[in-house]
């Protein structure tokens, strides 16, 4: 029997460009969603309470305040295209070296094998996808991003052989609007990816669409250390040292304040595995790392 990706990847050649694969699951999804919409209005409307649809709303990911999707999405793509070159150095000197431990327990949670076949959402340059791939390398991995420059340098890092043989393929993709099909995947993974999606409960549904029954989503995000005294500390490391290790890497200070004011702004752990919850997850945990700067949440379908 031909493997679950492959044919995947088949459909997805005879379709075209990734952006035509994203407007026709779009608009796939968006027939399930208004009949959903209808199912809610008609048993709402007997006793006159139509419920308008507050689930999904974008927000300016620097602030949390609800604010048109397009200005994060264009920060966001002008940001790591431009840092795409140095952003393994950019998260090596960030974090004083420690996120490539972060990786390997992003990896250990989304319980890989060698049959697993792994969305990376977010994916970047390819952090997650190929520590996957060397520490538990499963039988392919369909890396995606949103900002095609960070897809660019994980291209070169496969040709360089960092996917230690593992098959995997490459997608733009808006994880608010992931283009593959319902129950498809038996992990996710996302890294630093959550907090810079205008909607985040529609990128989460996404991930919870996806997925296998059972399967498992993992994800590393930068969270709130609970000890007070730490908390303060790093956010005073936010406001001075990450618009400097910007300006170092890029001459661009000011766009890497939006990264501090992104993360400042960002869900604590509890709000965040709240989240997760209402977007259909089940056994949903999380781990604290560095005090609670970094954490992995994890959810199953």
């Amino acid at each position: 029997m031909q493997p679950a990706f492959l044919a995947r990847r088949a459909a997805a050649n005879a379709r075209g460009p990734v952006y035509a694969r994203v407007a026709v699951s779009a608009q796939n999804r968006g027939t399930k969603r208004q009949n959903a919409a209808y199912l809610t209005t008609e048993a709402n409307e007997s006793d006159g309470n139509i419920m308008s649809d507050n689930h999904h709303h974008s927000i300016d990911t620097a602030t949390g305040e609800e604010a048109d999707a397009a200005l994060s999405k264009e920060r966001v793509q002008h940001i790591f295209g431009t840092i795409a070159e140095q952003y393994k150095k950019f998260n090596a000197f960030s974090s004083f070296g420690l996120y490539k431990g972060w990786l390997r327990k992003t990896v250990d949670a989304a319980n890989l094998t060698d049959t697993s076949d792994l969305l990376d959402l977010a994916g970047g340059t390819g952090d997650v996808s190929y520590m996957a791939a060397s520490r538990r390398p499963p039988a392919h991995i369909q890396l995606t991003d949103f900002v095609p420059e960070m897809l660019d340098v994980a291209r070169e890092r496969m040709r360089a052989g960092e996917n230690n043989g593992v098959p995997i393929d490459f997608d733009v993709v808006d994880a608010q609007h992931v283009p593959y099909p319902d129950n498809s995947y038996d992990a996710v993974t996302m890294a630093y990816g959550i907090r810079n999606i205008p909607d985040r409960m529609q990128a989460l549904e996404e991930v919870h669409r996806v997925l296998k029954p059972g399967a498992t989503f993992a994800c590393l995000e930068f969270s709130t250390p609970p000890n007070a005294l730490w908390r303060g500390l790093y956010r005073i490391y936010l406001k001075v040292m990450i618009p400097f290790w910007g300006w170092l890497f890029t001459r661009d200070a000011e766009s890497f304040v939006y990264l501090a004011n992104s993360i400042k702004a960002f869900p604590d752990q509890e709000t965040y595995a709240a989240m997760l919850r209402e977007a259909g997850f089940k056994d949903v945990t999380w781990k604290n790392y560095a005090g609670g700067i970094v954490a992995v949440h994890t959810g199953r379908n």
